[in-house]
Formats: C-alpha cells, sequence, structure tokens
C-alpha cells in the first residue's frame, strides 16, 4: 500500500456552481480543503492527496442512462436551452456551463476511491466533494446531476465485489444510491434521514424495504423533525452496527451529508458537530471491524457552508488519515483570515460545538414507546431485521 489513506481532490470540483445565491455554494469545498491544509493533514505519510481523471461515458452508464448524459452535455453548452424533463434547468438543478464536465469529475473522484480501495492501493479514501446522493438514473434531482456514491459502489460490483453497504447520514434520504440497487441484493443501502414528510426527496419510509429479488437490501431509518444528538445516536447504533455484522460486506461506503445540523437552513434535525464527528468515528470503526478495513467517505449536503461542513469534513479526513482531530483544538488562525477574506464572516474558533453526546442501546432493551425517535427505530428494526436473521 502506498498510503493509508487517499484525499480524492482537484481543485476543479470547485466549478460546480449552480450560481449565486444557490445553496450549494463551492466555497463550502474551498474552504474545507484549505481547513485540511491548514492542519497539515496533506503532508506526511497517512494521506495522500490525489486528483483521479472525470468519469467518461461508459463509466457514468453504469448508473445513468446516455441520453441524460447527452442532456447533461447540451444543457452544458447551452444552460438556456436546458431539458427540464430530464430536471435539469430547474430552481435546484439550473444548467451552467462546463457542468457536464465538472459534474463528470466529481464523480471520477468517487470512482478512483472506490478503485484504488478495491485494488488494495490504500484501506481508506474519501471525496468530500462528492455524495451527490439525489441524481437518478435519467434525471437531476436536489442539486445533483450524477451520482458518484451509486457510480462508486456500481464500479466496486464491476471490479467483483459481491457485498457492498452504503450508509447515508445526510438529512435528506438517498434516494438515488437506494433505486439504482433496489433489486440488487449485493447492496446494503442505508439510510438515516429526517422523516419524508417534513422534508425533500418525500421518500425513505421504513417500508421502503428493497425489491422482490433483494427485501431487506434497503433500509431507512425516518426520524422525527427536531431530533438531536443524543436520539440520532441512538437511531444509528440500533440499527447500523447489527445490520453490517449479519451483511458482512467486503466494502462499506459511507455518505456524510453535513446538512443534520442544528445550524443548516434547510433541514429541521439538529445535530452538533461533535455528533457528526461521532459518526464518523463509527463508520470508520465499522469498516475496520467488517471490511477489513475498505472505506469510502464521501461528503453530501451541507449549507451552513462557514460554521459547519468544513470542520466536519476536515474531521472526517483527519480520523480517515489516522490522525484525529481533538474536538478542543483551536482553528488556525490562517483559516480564519481565509473565511473572512473569502466570505466576510467570522470563523468558529475550534473544532466542537462544545457537546459529549451519549446515547442508550434501543435494541438492547432501551425502548421507550413514548419516544418518537424510539418508534421510528423500532419500525425499521421491524421491517428488515428479519429479512436478516435478526430479531427487531
Amino acid at each position: 500500500m502506498s498510503g493509508r489513506a487517499r484525499l480524492m481532490w482537484d481543485e476543479a470540483v470547485t466549478g460546480y456552481d449552480f450560481g449565486p445565491g444557490h445553496p450549494m455554494d463551492p466555497v463550502r469545498l474551498a474552504l474545507t480543503m484549505r481547513l485540511v491544509e491548514a492542519y497539515g493533514l496533506d503532508r506526511g505519510g497517512d494521506l495522500e492527496v490525489v486528483a483521479a481523471k472525470a468519469a467518461g461515458d461508459s463509466t457514468l452508464r453504469l448508473v445513468h442512462r446516455q441520453d441524460y448524459i447527452d442532456a447533461v452535455r447540451r444543457a452544458s453548452a447551452d444552460p438556456a436551452a436546458a431539458d427540464g424533463s430530464y430536471g435539469l434547468g430547474t430552481v435546484d438543478d439550473p444548467a451552467f456551463p462546463e457542468m457536464h464536465r465538472v459534474s463528470a469529475l466529481i464523480a471520477g473522484q468517487s470512482v478512483g476511491a472506490a478503485e484504488a480501495v478495491w485494488r488494495g492501493e490504500v484501506s481508506h479514501a474519501v471525496n468530500f466533494a462528492g455524495g451527490l446522493h439525489h441524481a437518478m438514473p435519467g434525471a437531476a434531482s436536489g442539486f445533483c446531476v450524477y451520482n458518484d456514491a451509486a457510480l462508486a459502489v456500481a464500479r466496486l460490483l464491476e471490479l467483483g465485489a459481491e457485498r457492498v453497504a452504503y450508509v447515508d447520514v445526510d438529512v435528506h434520504h438517498g434516494d438515488g444510491v437506494q433505486a439504482a440497487f433496489w433489486d440488487d441484493p449485493r447492496v446494503l443501502t442505508i439510510s438515516l434521514h429526517e422523516h419524508p414528510s417534513t422534508l425533500f426527496p418525500q421518500t425513505g419510509l421504513p417500508e421502503e424495504t428493497g425489491g422482490e429479488a433483494a427485501e431487506g437490501s434497503a433500509v431507512n431509518v425516518a426520524l422525527p423533525a427536531g431530533t438531536g444528538d443524543e436520539g440520532w445516536l441512538r437511531a444509528f447504533h440500533s440499527v447500523v452496527p447489527e445490520l453490517l455484522a449479519a451483511f458482512r460486506p467486503q466494502v462499506l461506503v459511507t455518505q456524510h451529508g453535513a446538512d443534520t445540523h442544528a445550524e443548516d437552513p434547510l433541514a429541521h434535525l439538529a445535530l452538533s458537530l461533535d455528533a457528526q464527528r461521532i459518526a464518523a468515528e463509527s463508520c470508520h470503526a465499522l469498516a475496520h471491524r467488517w471490511s477489513d478495513g475498505r472505506w469510502i467517505a464521501l461528503g453530501g449536503g451541507g449549507y451552513a457552508v462557514v460554521d459547519v461542513v468544513p470542520r466536519a469534513w476536515t474531521h472526517l479526513v483527519a480520523i480517515a488519515a489516522g490522525r484525529p482531530i481533538e474536538p478542543e483544538t483551536a482553528v488556525p488562525e490562517e483559516w480564519r483570515a481565509e473565511v473572512y477574506r473569502r466570505t466576510r464572516q467570522g470563523a468558529p474558533l475550534r473544532m466542537t460545538d462544545g457537546r459529549r453526546p451519549r446515547w442508550r442501546d434501543v435494541g438492547g432493551g432501551g425502548y421507550d414507546p413514548a419516544d418518537a425517535v424510539d418508534r421510528g427505530i423500532v419500525a425499521t428494526r421491524r421491517a428488515v431485521f428479519p429479512a436478516h436473521g435478526l430479531l427487531p
């Protein structure tokens, strides 16, 4: 192995820009990379920074239809003529010049991460520019043009993987990845998200459990608006570890949308940065326990682009590199100056929100029927655990 971990990065991914005022501000990517650099994570033998080439049409077709890829190209050449029937030129997904090129570049980073991990070049690979989990085979959706997460999983299958687990901790349901593998028993998709009654994309109920040939392969934990650290972590640890133990994936792919945070302007969960860091640590540990350390970690949503996203994903990179950052660590002054230069906003002072979340185990007898979070957890366990030979 040439390194314990690999960070997939090409500065050109910051060209994924839907325009002024759009929540998916590419400054969040640039500021994350600058914070990674400010901590020196990109230097030394623990982490290598590598840029992969853009995904070509044959790779994109592992998930997407050729007519859709062609439509993205046409919209890139003439954004004003974007075809709305493909989800392009909408409020969520306005067309922009070079949209195909930069979207394929982001996809290429996730596919490159999958290839490096599967071939044993590294144990862990991170692409925080990725995690665009809403894109469908024939349409853009929810700020997502090409579904790099699904493409990474599909490439692993193409390379010979027989069992791949995908865990999505974004506040929104990972609907595009679920749809891509709905009928494929080789892929276990687990999504923890805000309840679809209160948030886009209005899917992801516990009853969505996979196609007839893959019953139990889709797992959805729908949590009520307002769920905080303890409830969210209780849900994660009451569902994910047992399912991974039963499925025994050869590779773990995780999506780390930072929009579960209480300060995120587009959703209604109430997590702290500290709970998000614990989730990343848990995914890392689960990869080592069940996947021989093979872990591909992606970004995702996150629209508090200064206060939350850069710190959350820098923690993710540091964990993958084996150099976790202590929560009380001061944020480097040089990075805070860069934040002000780019945004005219003040930056956070430390790598923590000052929380120390704890949680109880629902599966171990701690179920409270009066708790809406616990009811959601039990609904998921009842829906899918029996398909895996587990007690609900």
